[in-house]
């Protein structure tokens, strides 16, 4: 008896910025990225101009799904302004050859790469401004593809919106205050809040789900203090969005920090009526790595968004790659499984990978059987959350199946199935060449994960 259902969702997904390149092309305008001093946003891995053959690639791995995030300043320069219609028309044309090649499109509509103009002028979603031009932005995309794309996601890892990693993607340069993290946390879930809103009111046929970078994050040791500083970040990291994106509410125990620290008024009334109503048809969520929080490590009143900064510890039980990002399979299922049994939503990891560094000679085969390793123990854990767990799970995405830069720029940490011939510092020619972990992907993805 097969384990996961007909229909499963295998995939890939991305990023614009660290796919398409193009980064001046057909009327875009400059984003957060665009205007680093890395020249390896210019080009990326050119997906603008090489669409079709990396959907030919996803298509021979057997894959059914690509969530793909739609590039706010390529269809809006400025992001508030006007609409440019070449932009619309590449997500259109890649929208089409997904189709065309029987992969059902997955919109992602903001992956860290705010408009320039709104991170010069707006200092990003600390901005009432912003939040608005973001609504108006999802809202044409929604009217545009909605008769094609029935899945789609508001914010990549909305989770690190209320962690420190916020000052380095919502646009934001001001001071790196708590009230601060509360008051862009606060306006990215109005803004998801009235996507989701407007697509159950408008839009009945799409589904639209949250997404988070699930913290699974244990005690360091079993001192009480250790646990309990798990289980709060973990409220804190996890489960208060969870609760958001399922009923609208806050975690009572956000709720009481925000009180003590008196950060009330940034509930705005209007604003938590837009929230009250939000609701999801799906969680879906980043898996990577796990770590351990050690509590003597932390300063004394430190807001527990903030405890990995001085209390994270790596894990001895675990081996990790290059950049200590620990391998954890059970944890994966743990992840799984919690989500599910809180929220009751089916679950759908749409990031899952391990980054490695690799060269390519030009002519033999990268034997990459790290990675056909790392997948295979996170698949198996997936399908006990499922045939030991009860857990309703959607599909499993791979981050990435094709070879793209790092979001922070650095193409030899390498996730793909497919090597792109390219380095930090020369693109040479971007030949796509199958890793022997390709072929693996395809015996998985036609046997719906019973071979492994």
């Amino acid at each position: 008896m097969a384990i996961l259902k007909d229909g499963f969702y295998w995939g890939n997904s991305t990023s614009s910025m660290q796919t398409e390149g193009a980064a001046l092309t057909d009327g875009k305008g400059p984003s957060v990225y665009d205007v680093r001093s890395q020249d390896i946003w210019e080009s990326a891995i050119d997906e603008y101009h090489r669409y079709k053959e990396d959907i030919h690639l996803m298509a021979e791995a057997g894959v059914n799904c690509y969530r793909f995030q739609i590039s706010w300043s390529r269809v809006c320069p400025t992001g508030d302004g006007d609409f440019n219609e070449a932009g619309i028309e590449f997500y259109s044309k890649l929208i089409d050859a997904l189709i065309s090649e029987g992969i059902t499109p997955m919109a992602c509509l903001y992956h860290f790469d705010m408009p320039q103009h709104l991170a010069e002028k707006y200092d990003g979603f600390i901005s009432d401004h912003v939040v608005q031009a973001f609504i108006r932005y999802g809202k044409e995309m929604l009217s545009r593809f909605a008769s094609k794309v029935p899945l789609w996601l508001t914010f990549n890892e909305q989770n690190h919106y209320g962690l420190p990693t916020v000052f380095s993607i919502s646009g934001y340069s001001g001071n790196q205050s708590i009230r601060a993290l509360y008051q862009i946390q606060q306006h990215v879930m109005v803004a998801h809040a009235a996507i989701a809103n407007e697509v159950h009111t408008n839009y009945p046929g799409l589904k639209i789900g949250g997404m988070l970078a699930y913290q699974e994050v244990y005690p360091h040791s079993p001192l009480p203090e250790d646990v309990a500083a798990a289980r709060k970040f973990g409220e804190f990291a996890n489960f208060n969005l969870l609760s958001l994106f399922t009923t609208g509410r806050y975690s009572t125990e956000v709720l009481s920090f925000m009180h003590q620290q008196r950060l009330d008024d940034i509930l705005d009334t209007d604003e938590m009526k837009t929230i009250s109503q939000c609701r999801s048809d799906f969680i879906s969520l980043s898996y990577y790595s796990t770590t351990t929080i050690d509590s003597t490590k932390i300063p004394l009143n430190t807001a527990p968004n903030l405890f990995l900064l001085k209390g994270e510890k790596a894990n001895p039980y675990l081996s990790c790659n290059e950049w200590g990002w620990q391998i954890d399979p059970l944890g994966f299922r743990t992840a799984l499984t919690d989500i599910y049994n809180r929220c009751g939503l089916p679950v759908f990891p749409i990031e899952n990978g391990v980054g490695m560094r690799e060269e390519w000679d030009g002519t033999h085969q990268i034997a990459d059987d790290y990675r056909i390793a790392y997948h295979r123990d996170h698949i198996a854990a997936l399908k006990d959350a499922v045939a030991y767990d009860g857990v309703d799970v959607l599909g499993y995405l791979v981050w990435g199946l094709i070879d793209i830069p790092s979001s922070k720029g650095d193409m030899d940490k390498r996730y793909g199935f497919v090597y792109v011939n390219r380095s930090n510092q020369e693109t040479y020619d971007l030949q796509r060449v199958p890793k022997k972990s390709y072929e693996w992907l395809r015996r998985v993805t036609s046997s719906n994960g019973e071979v492994l």
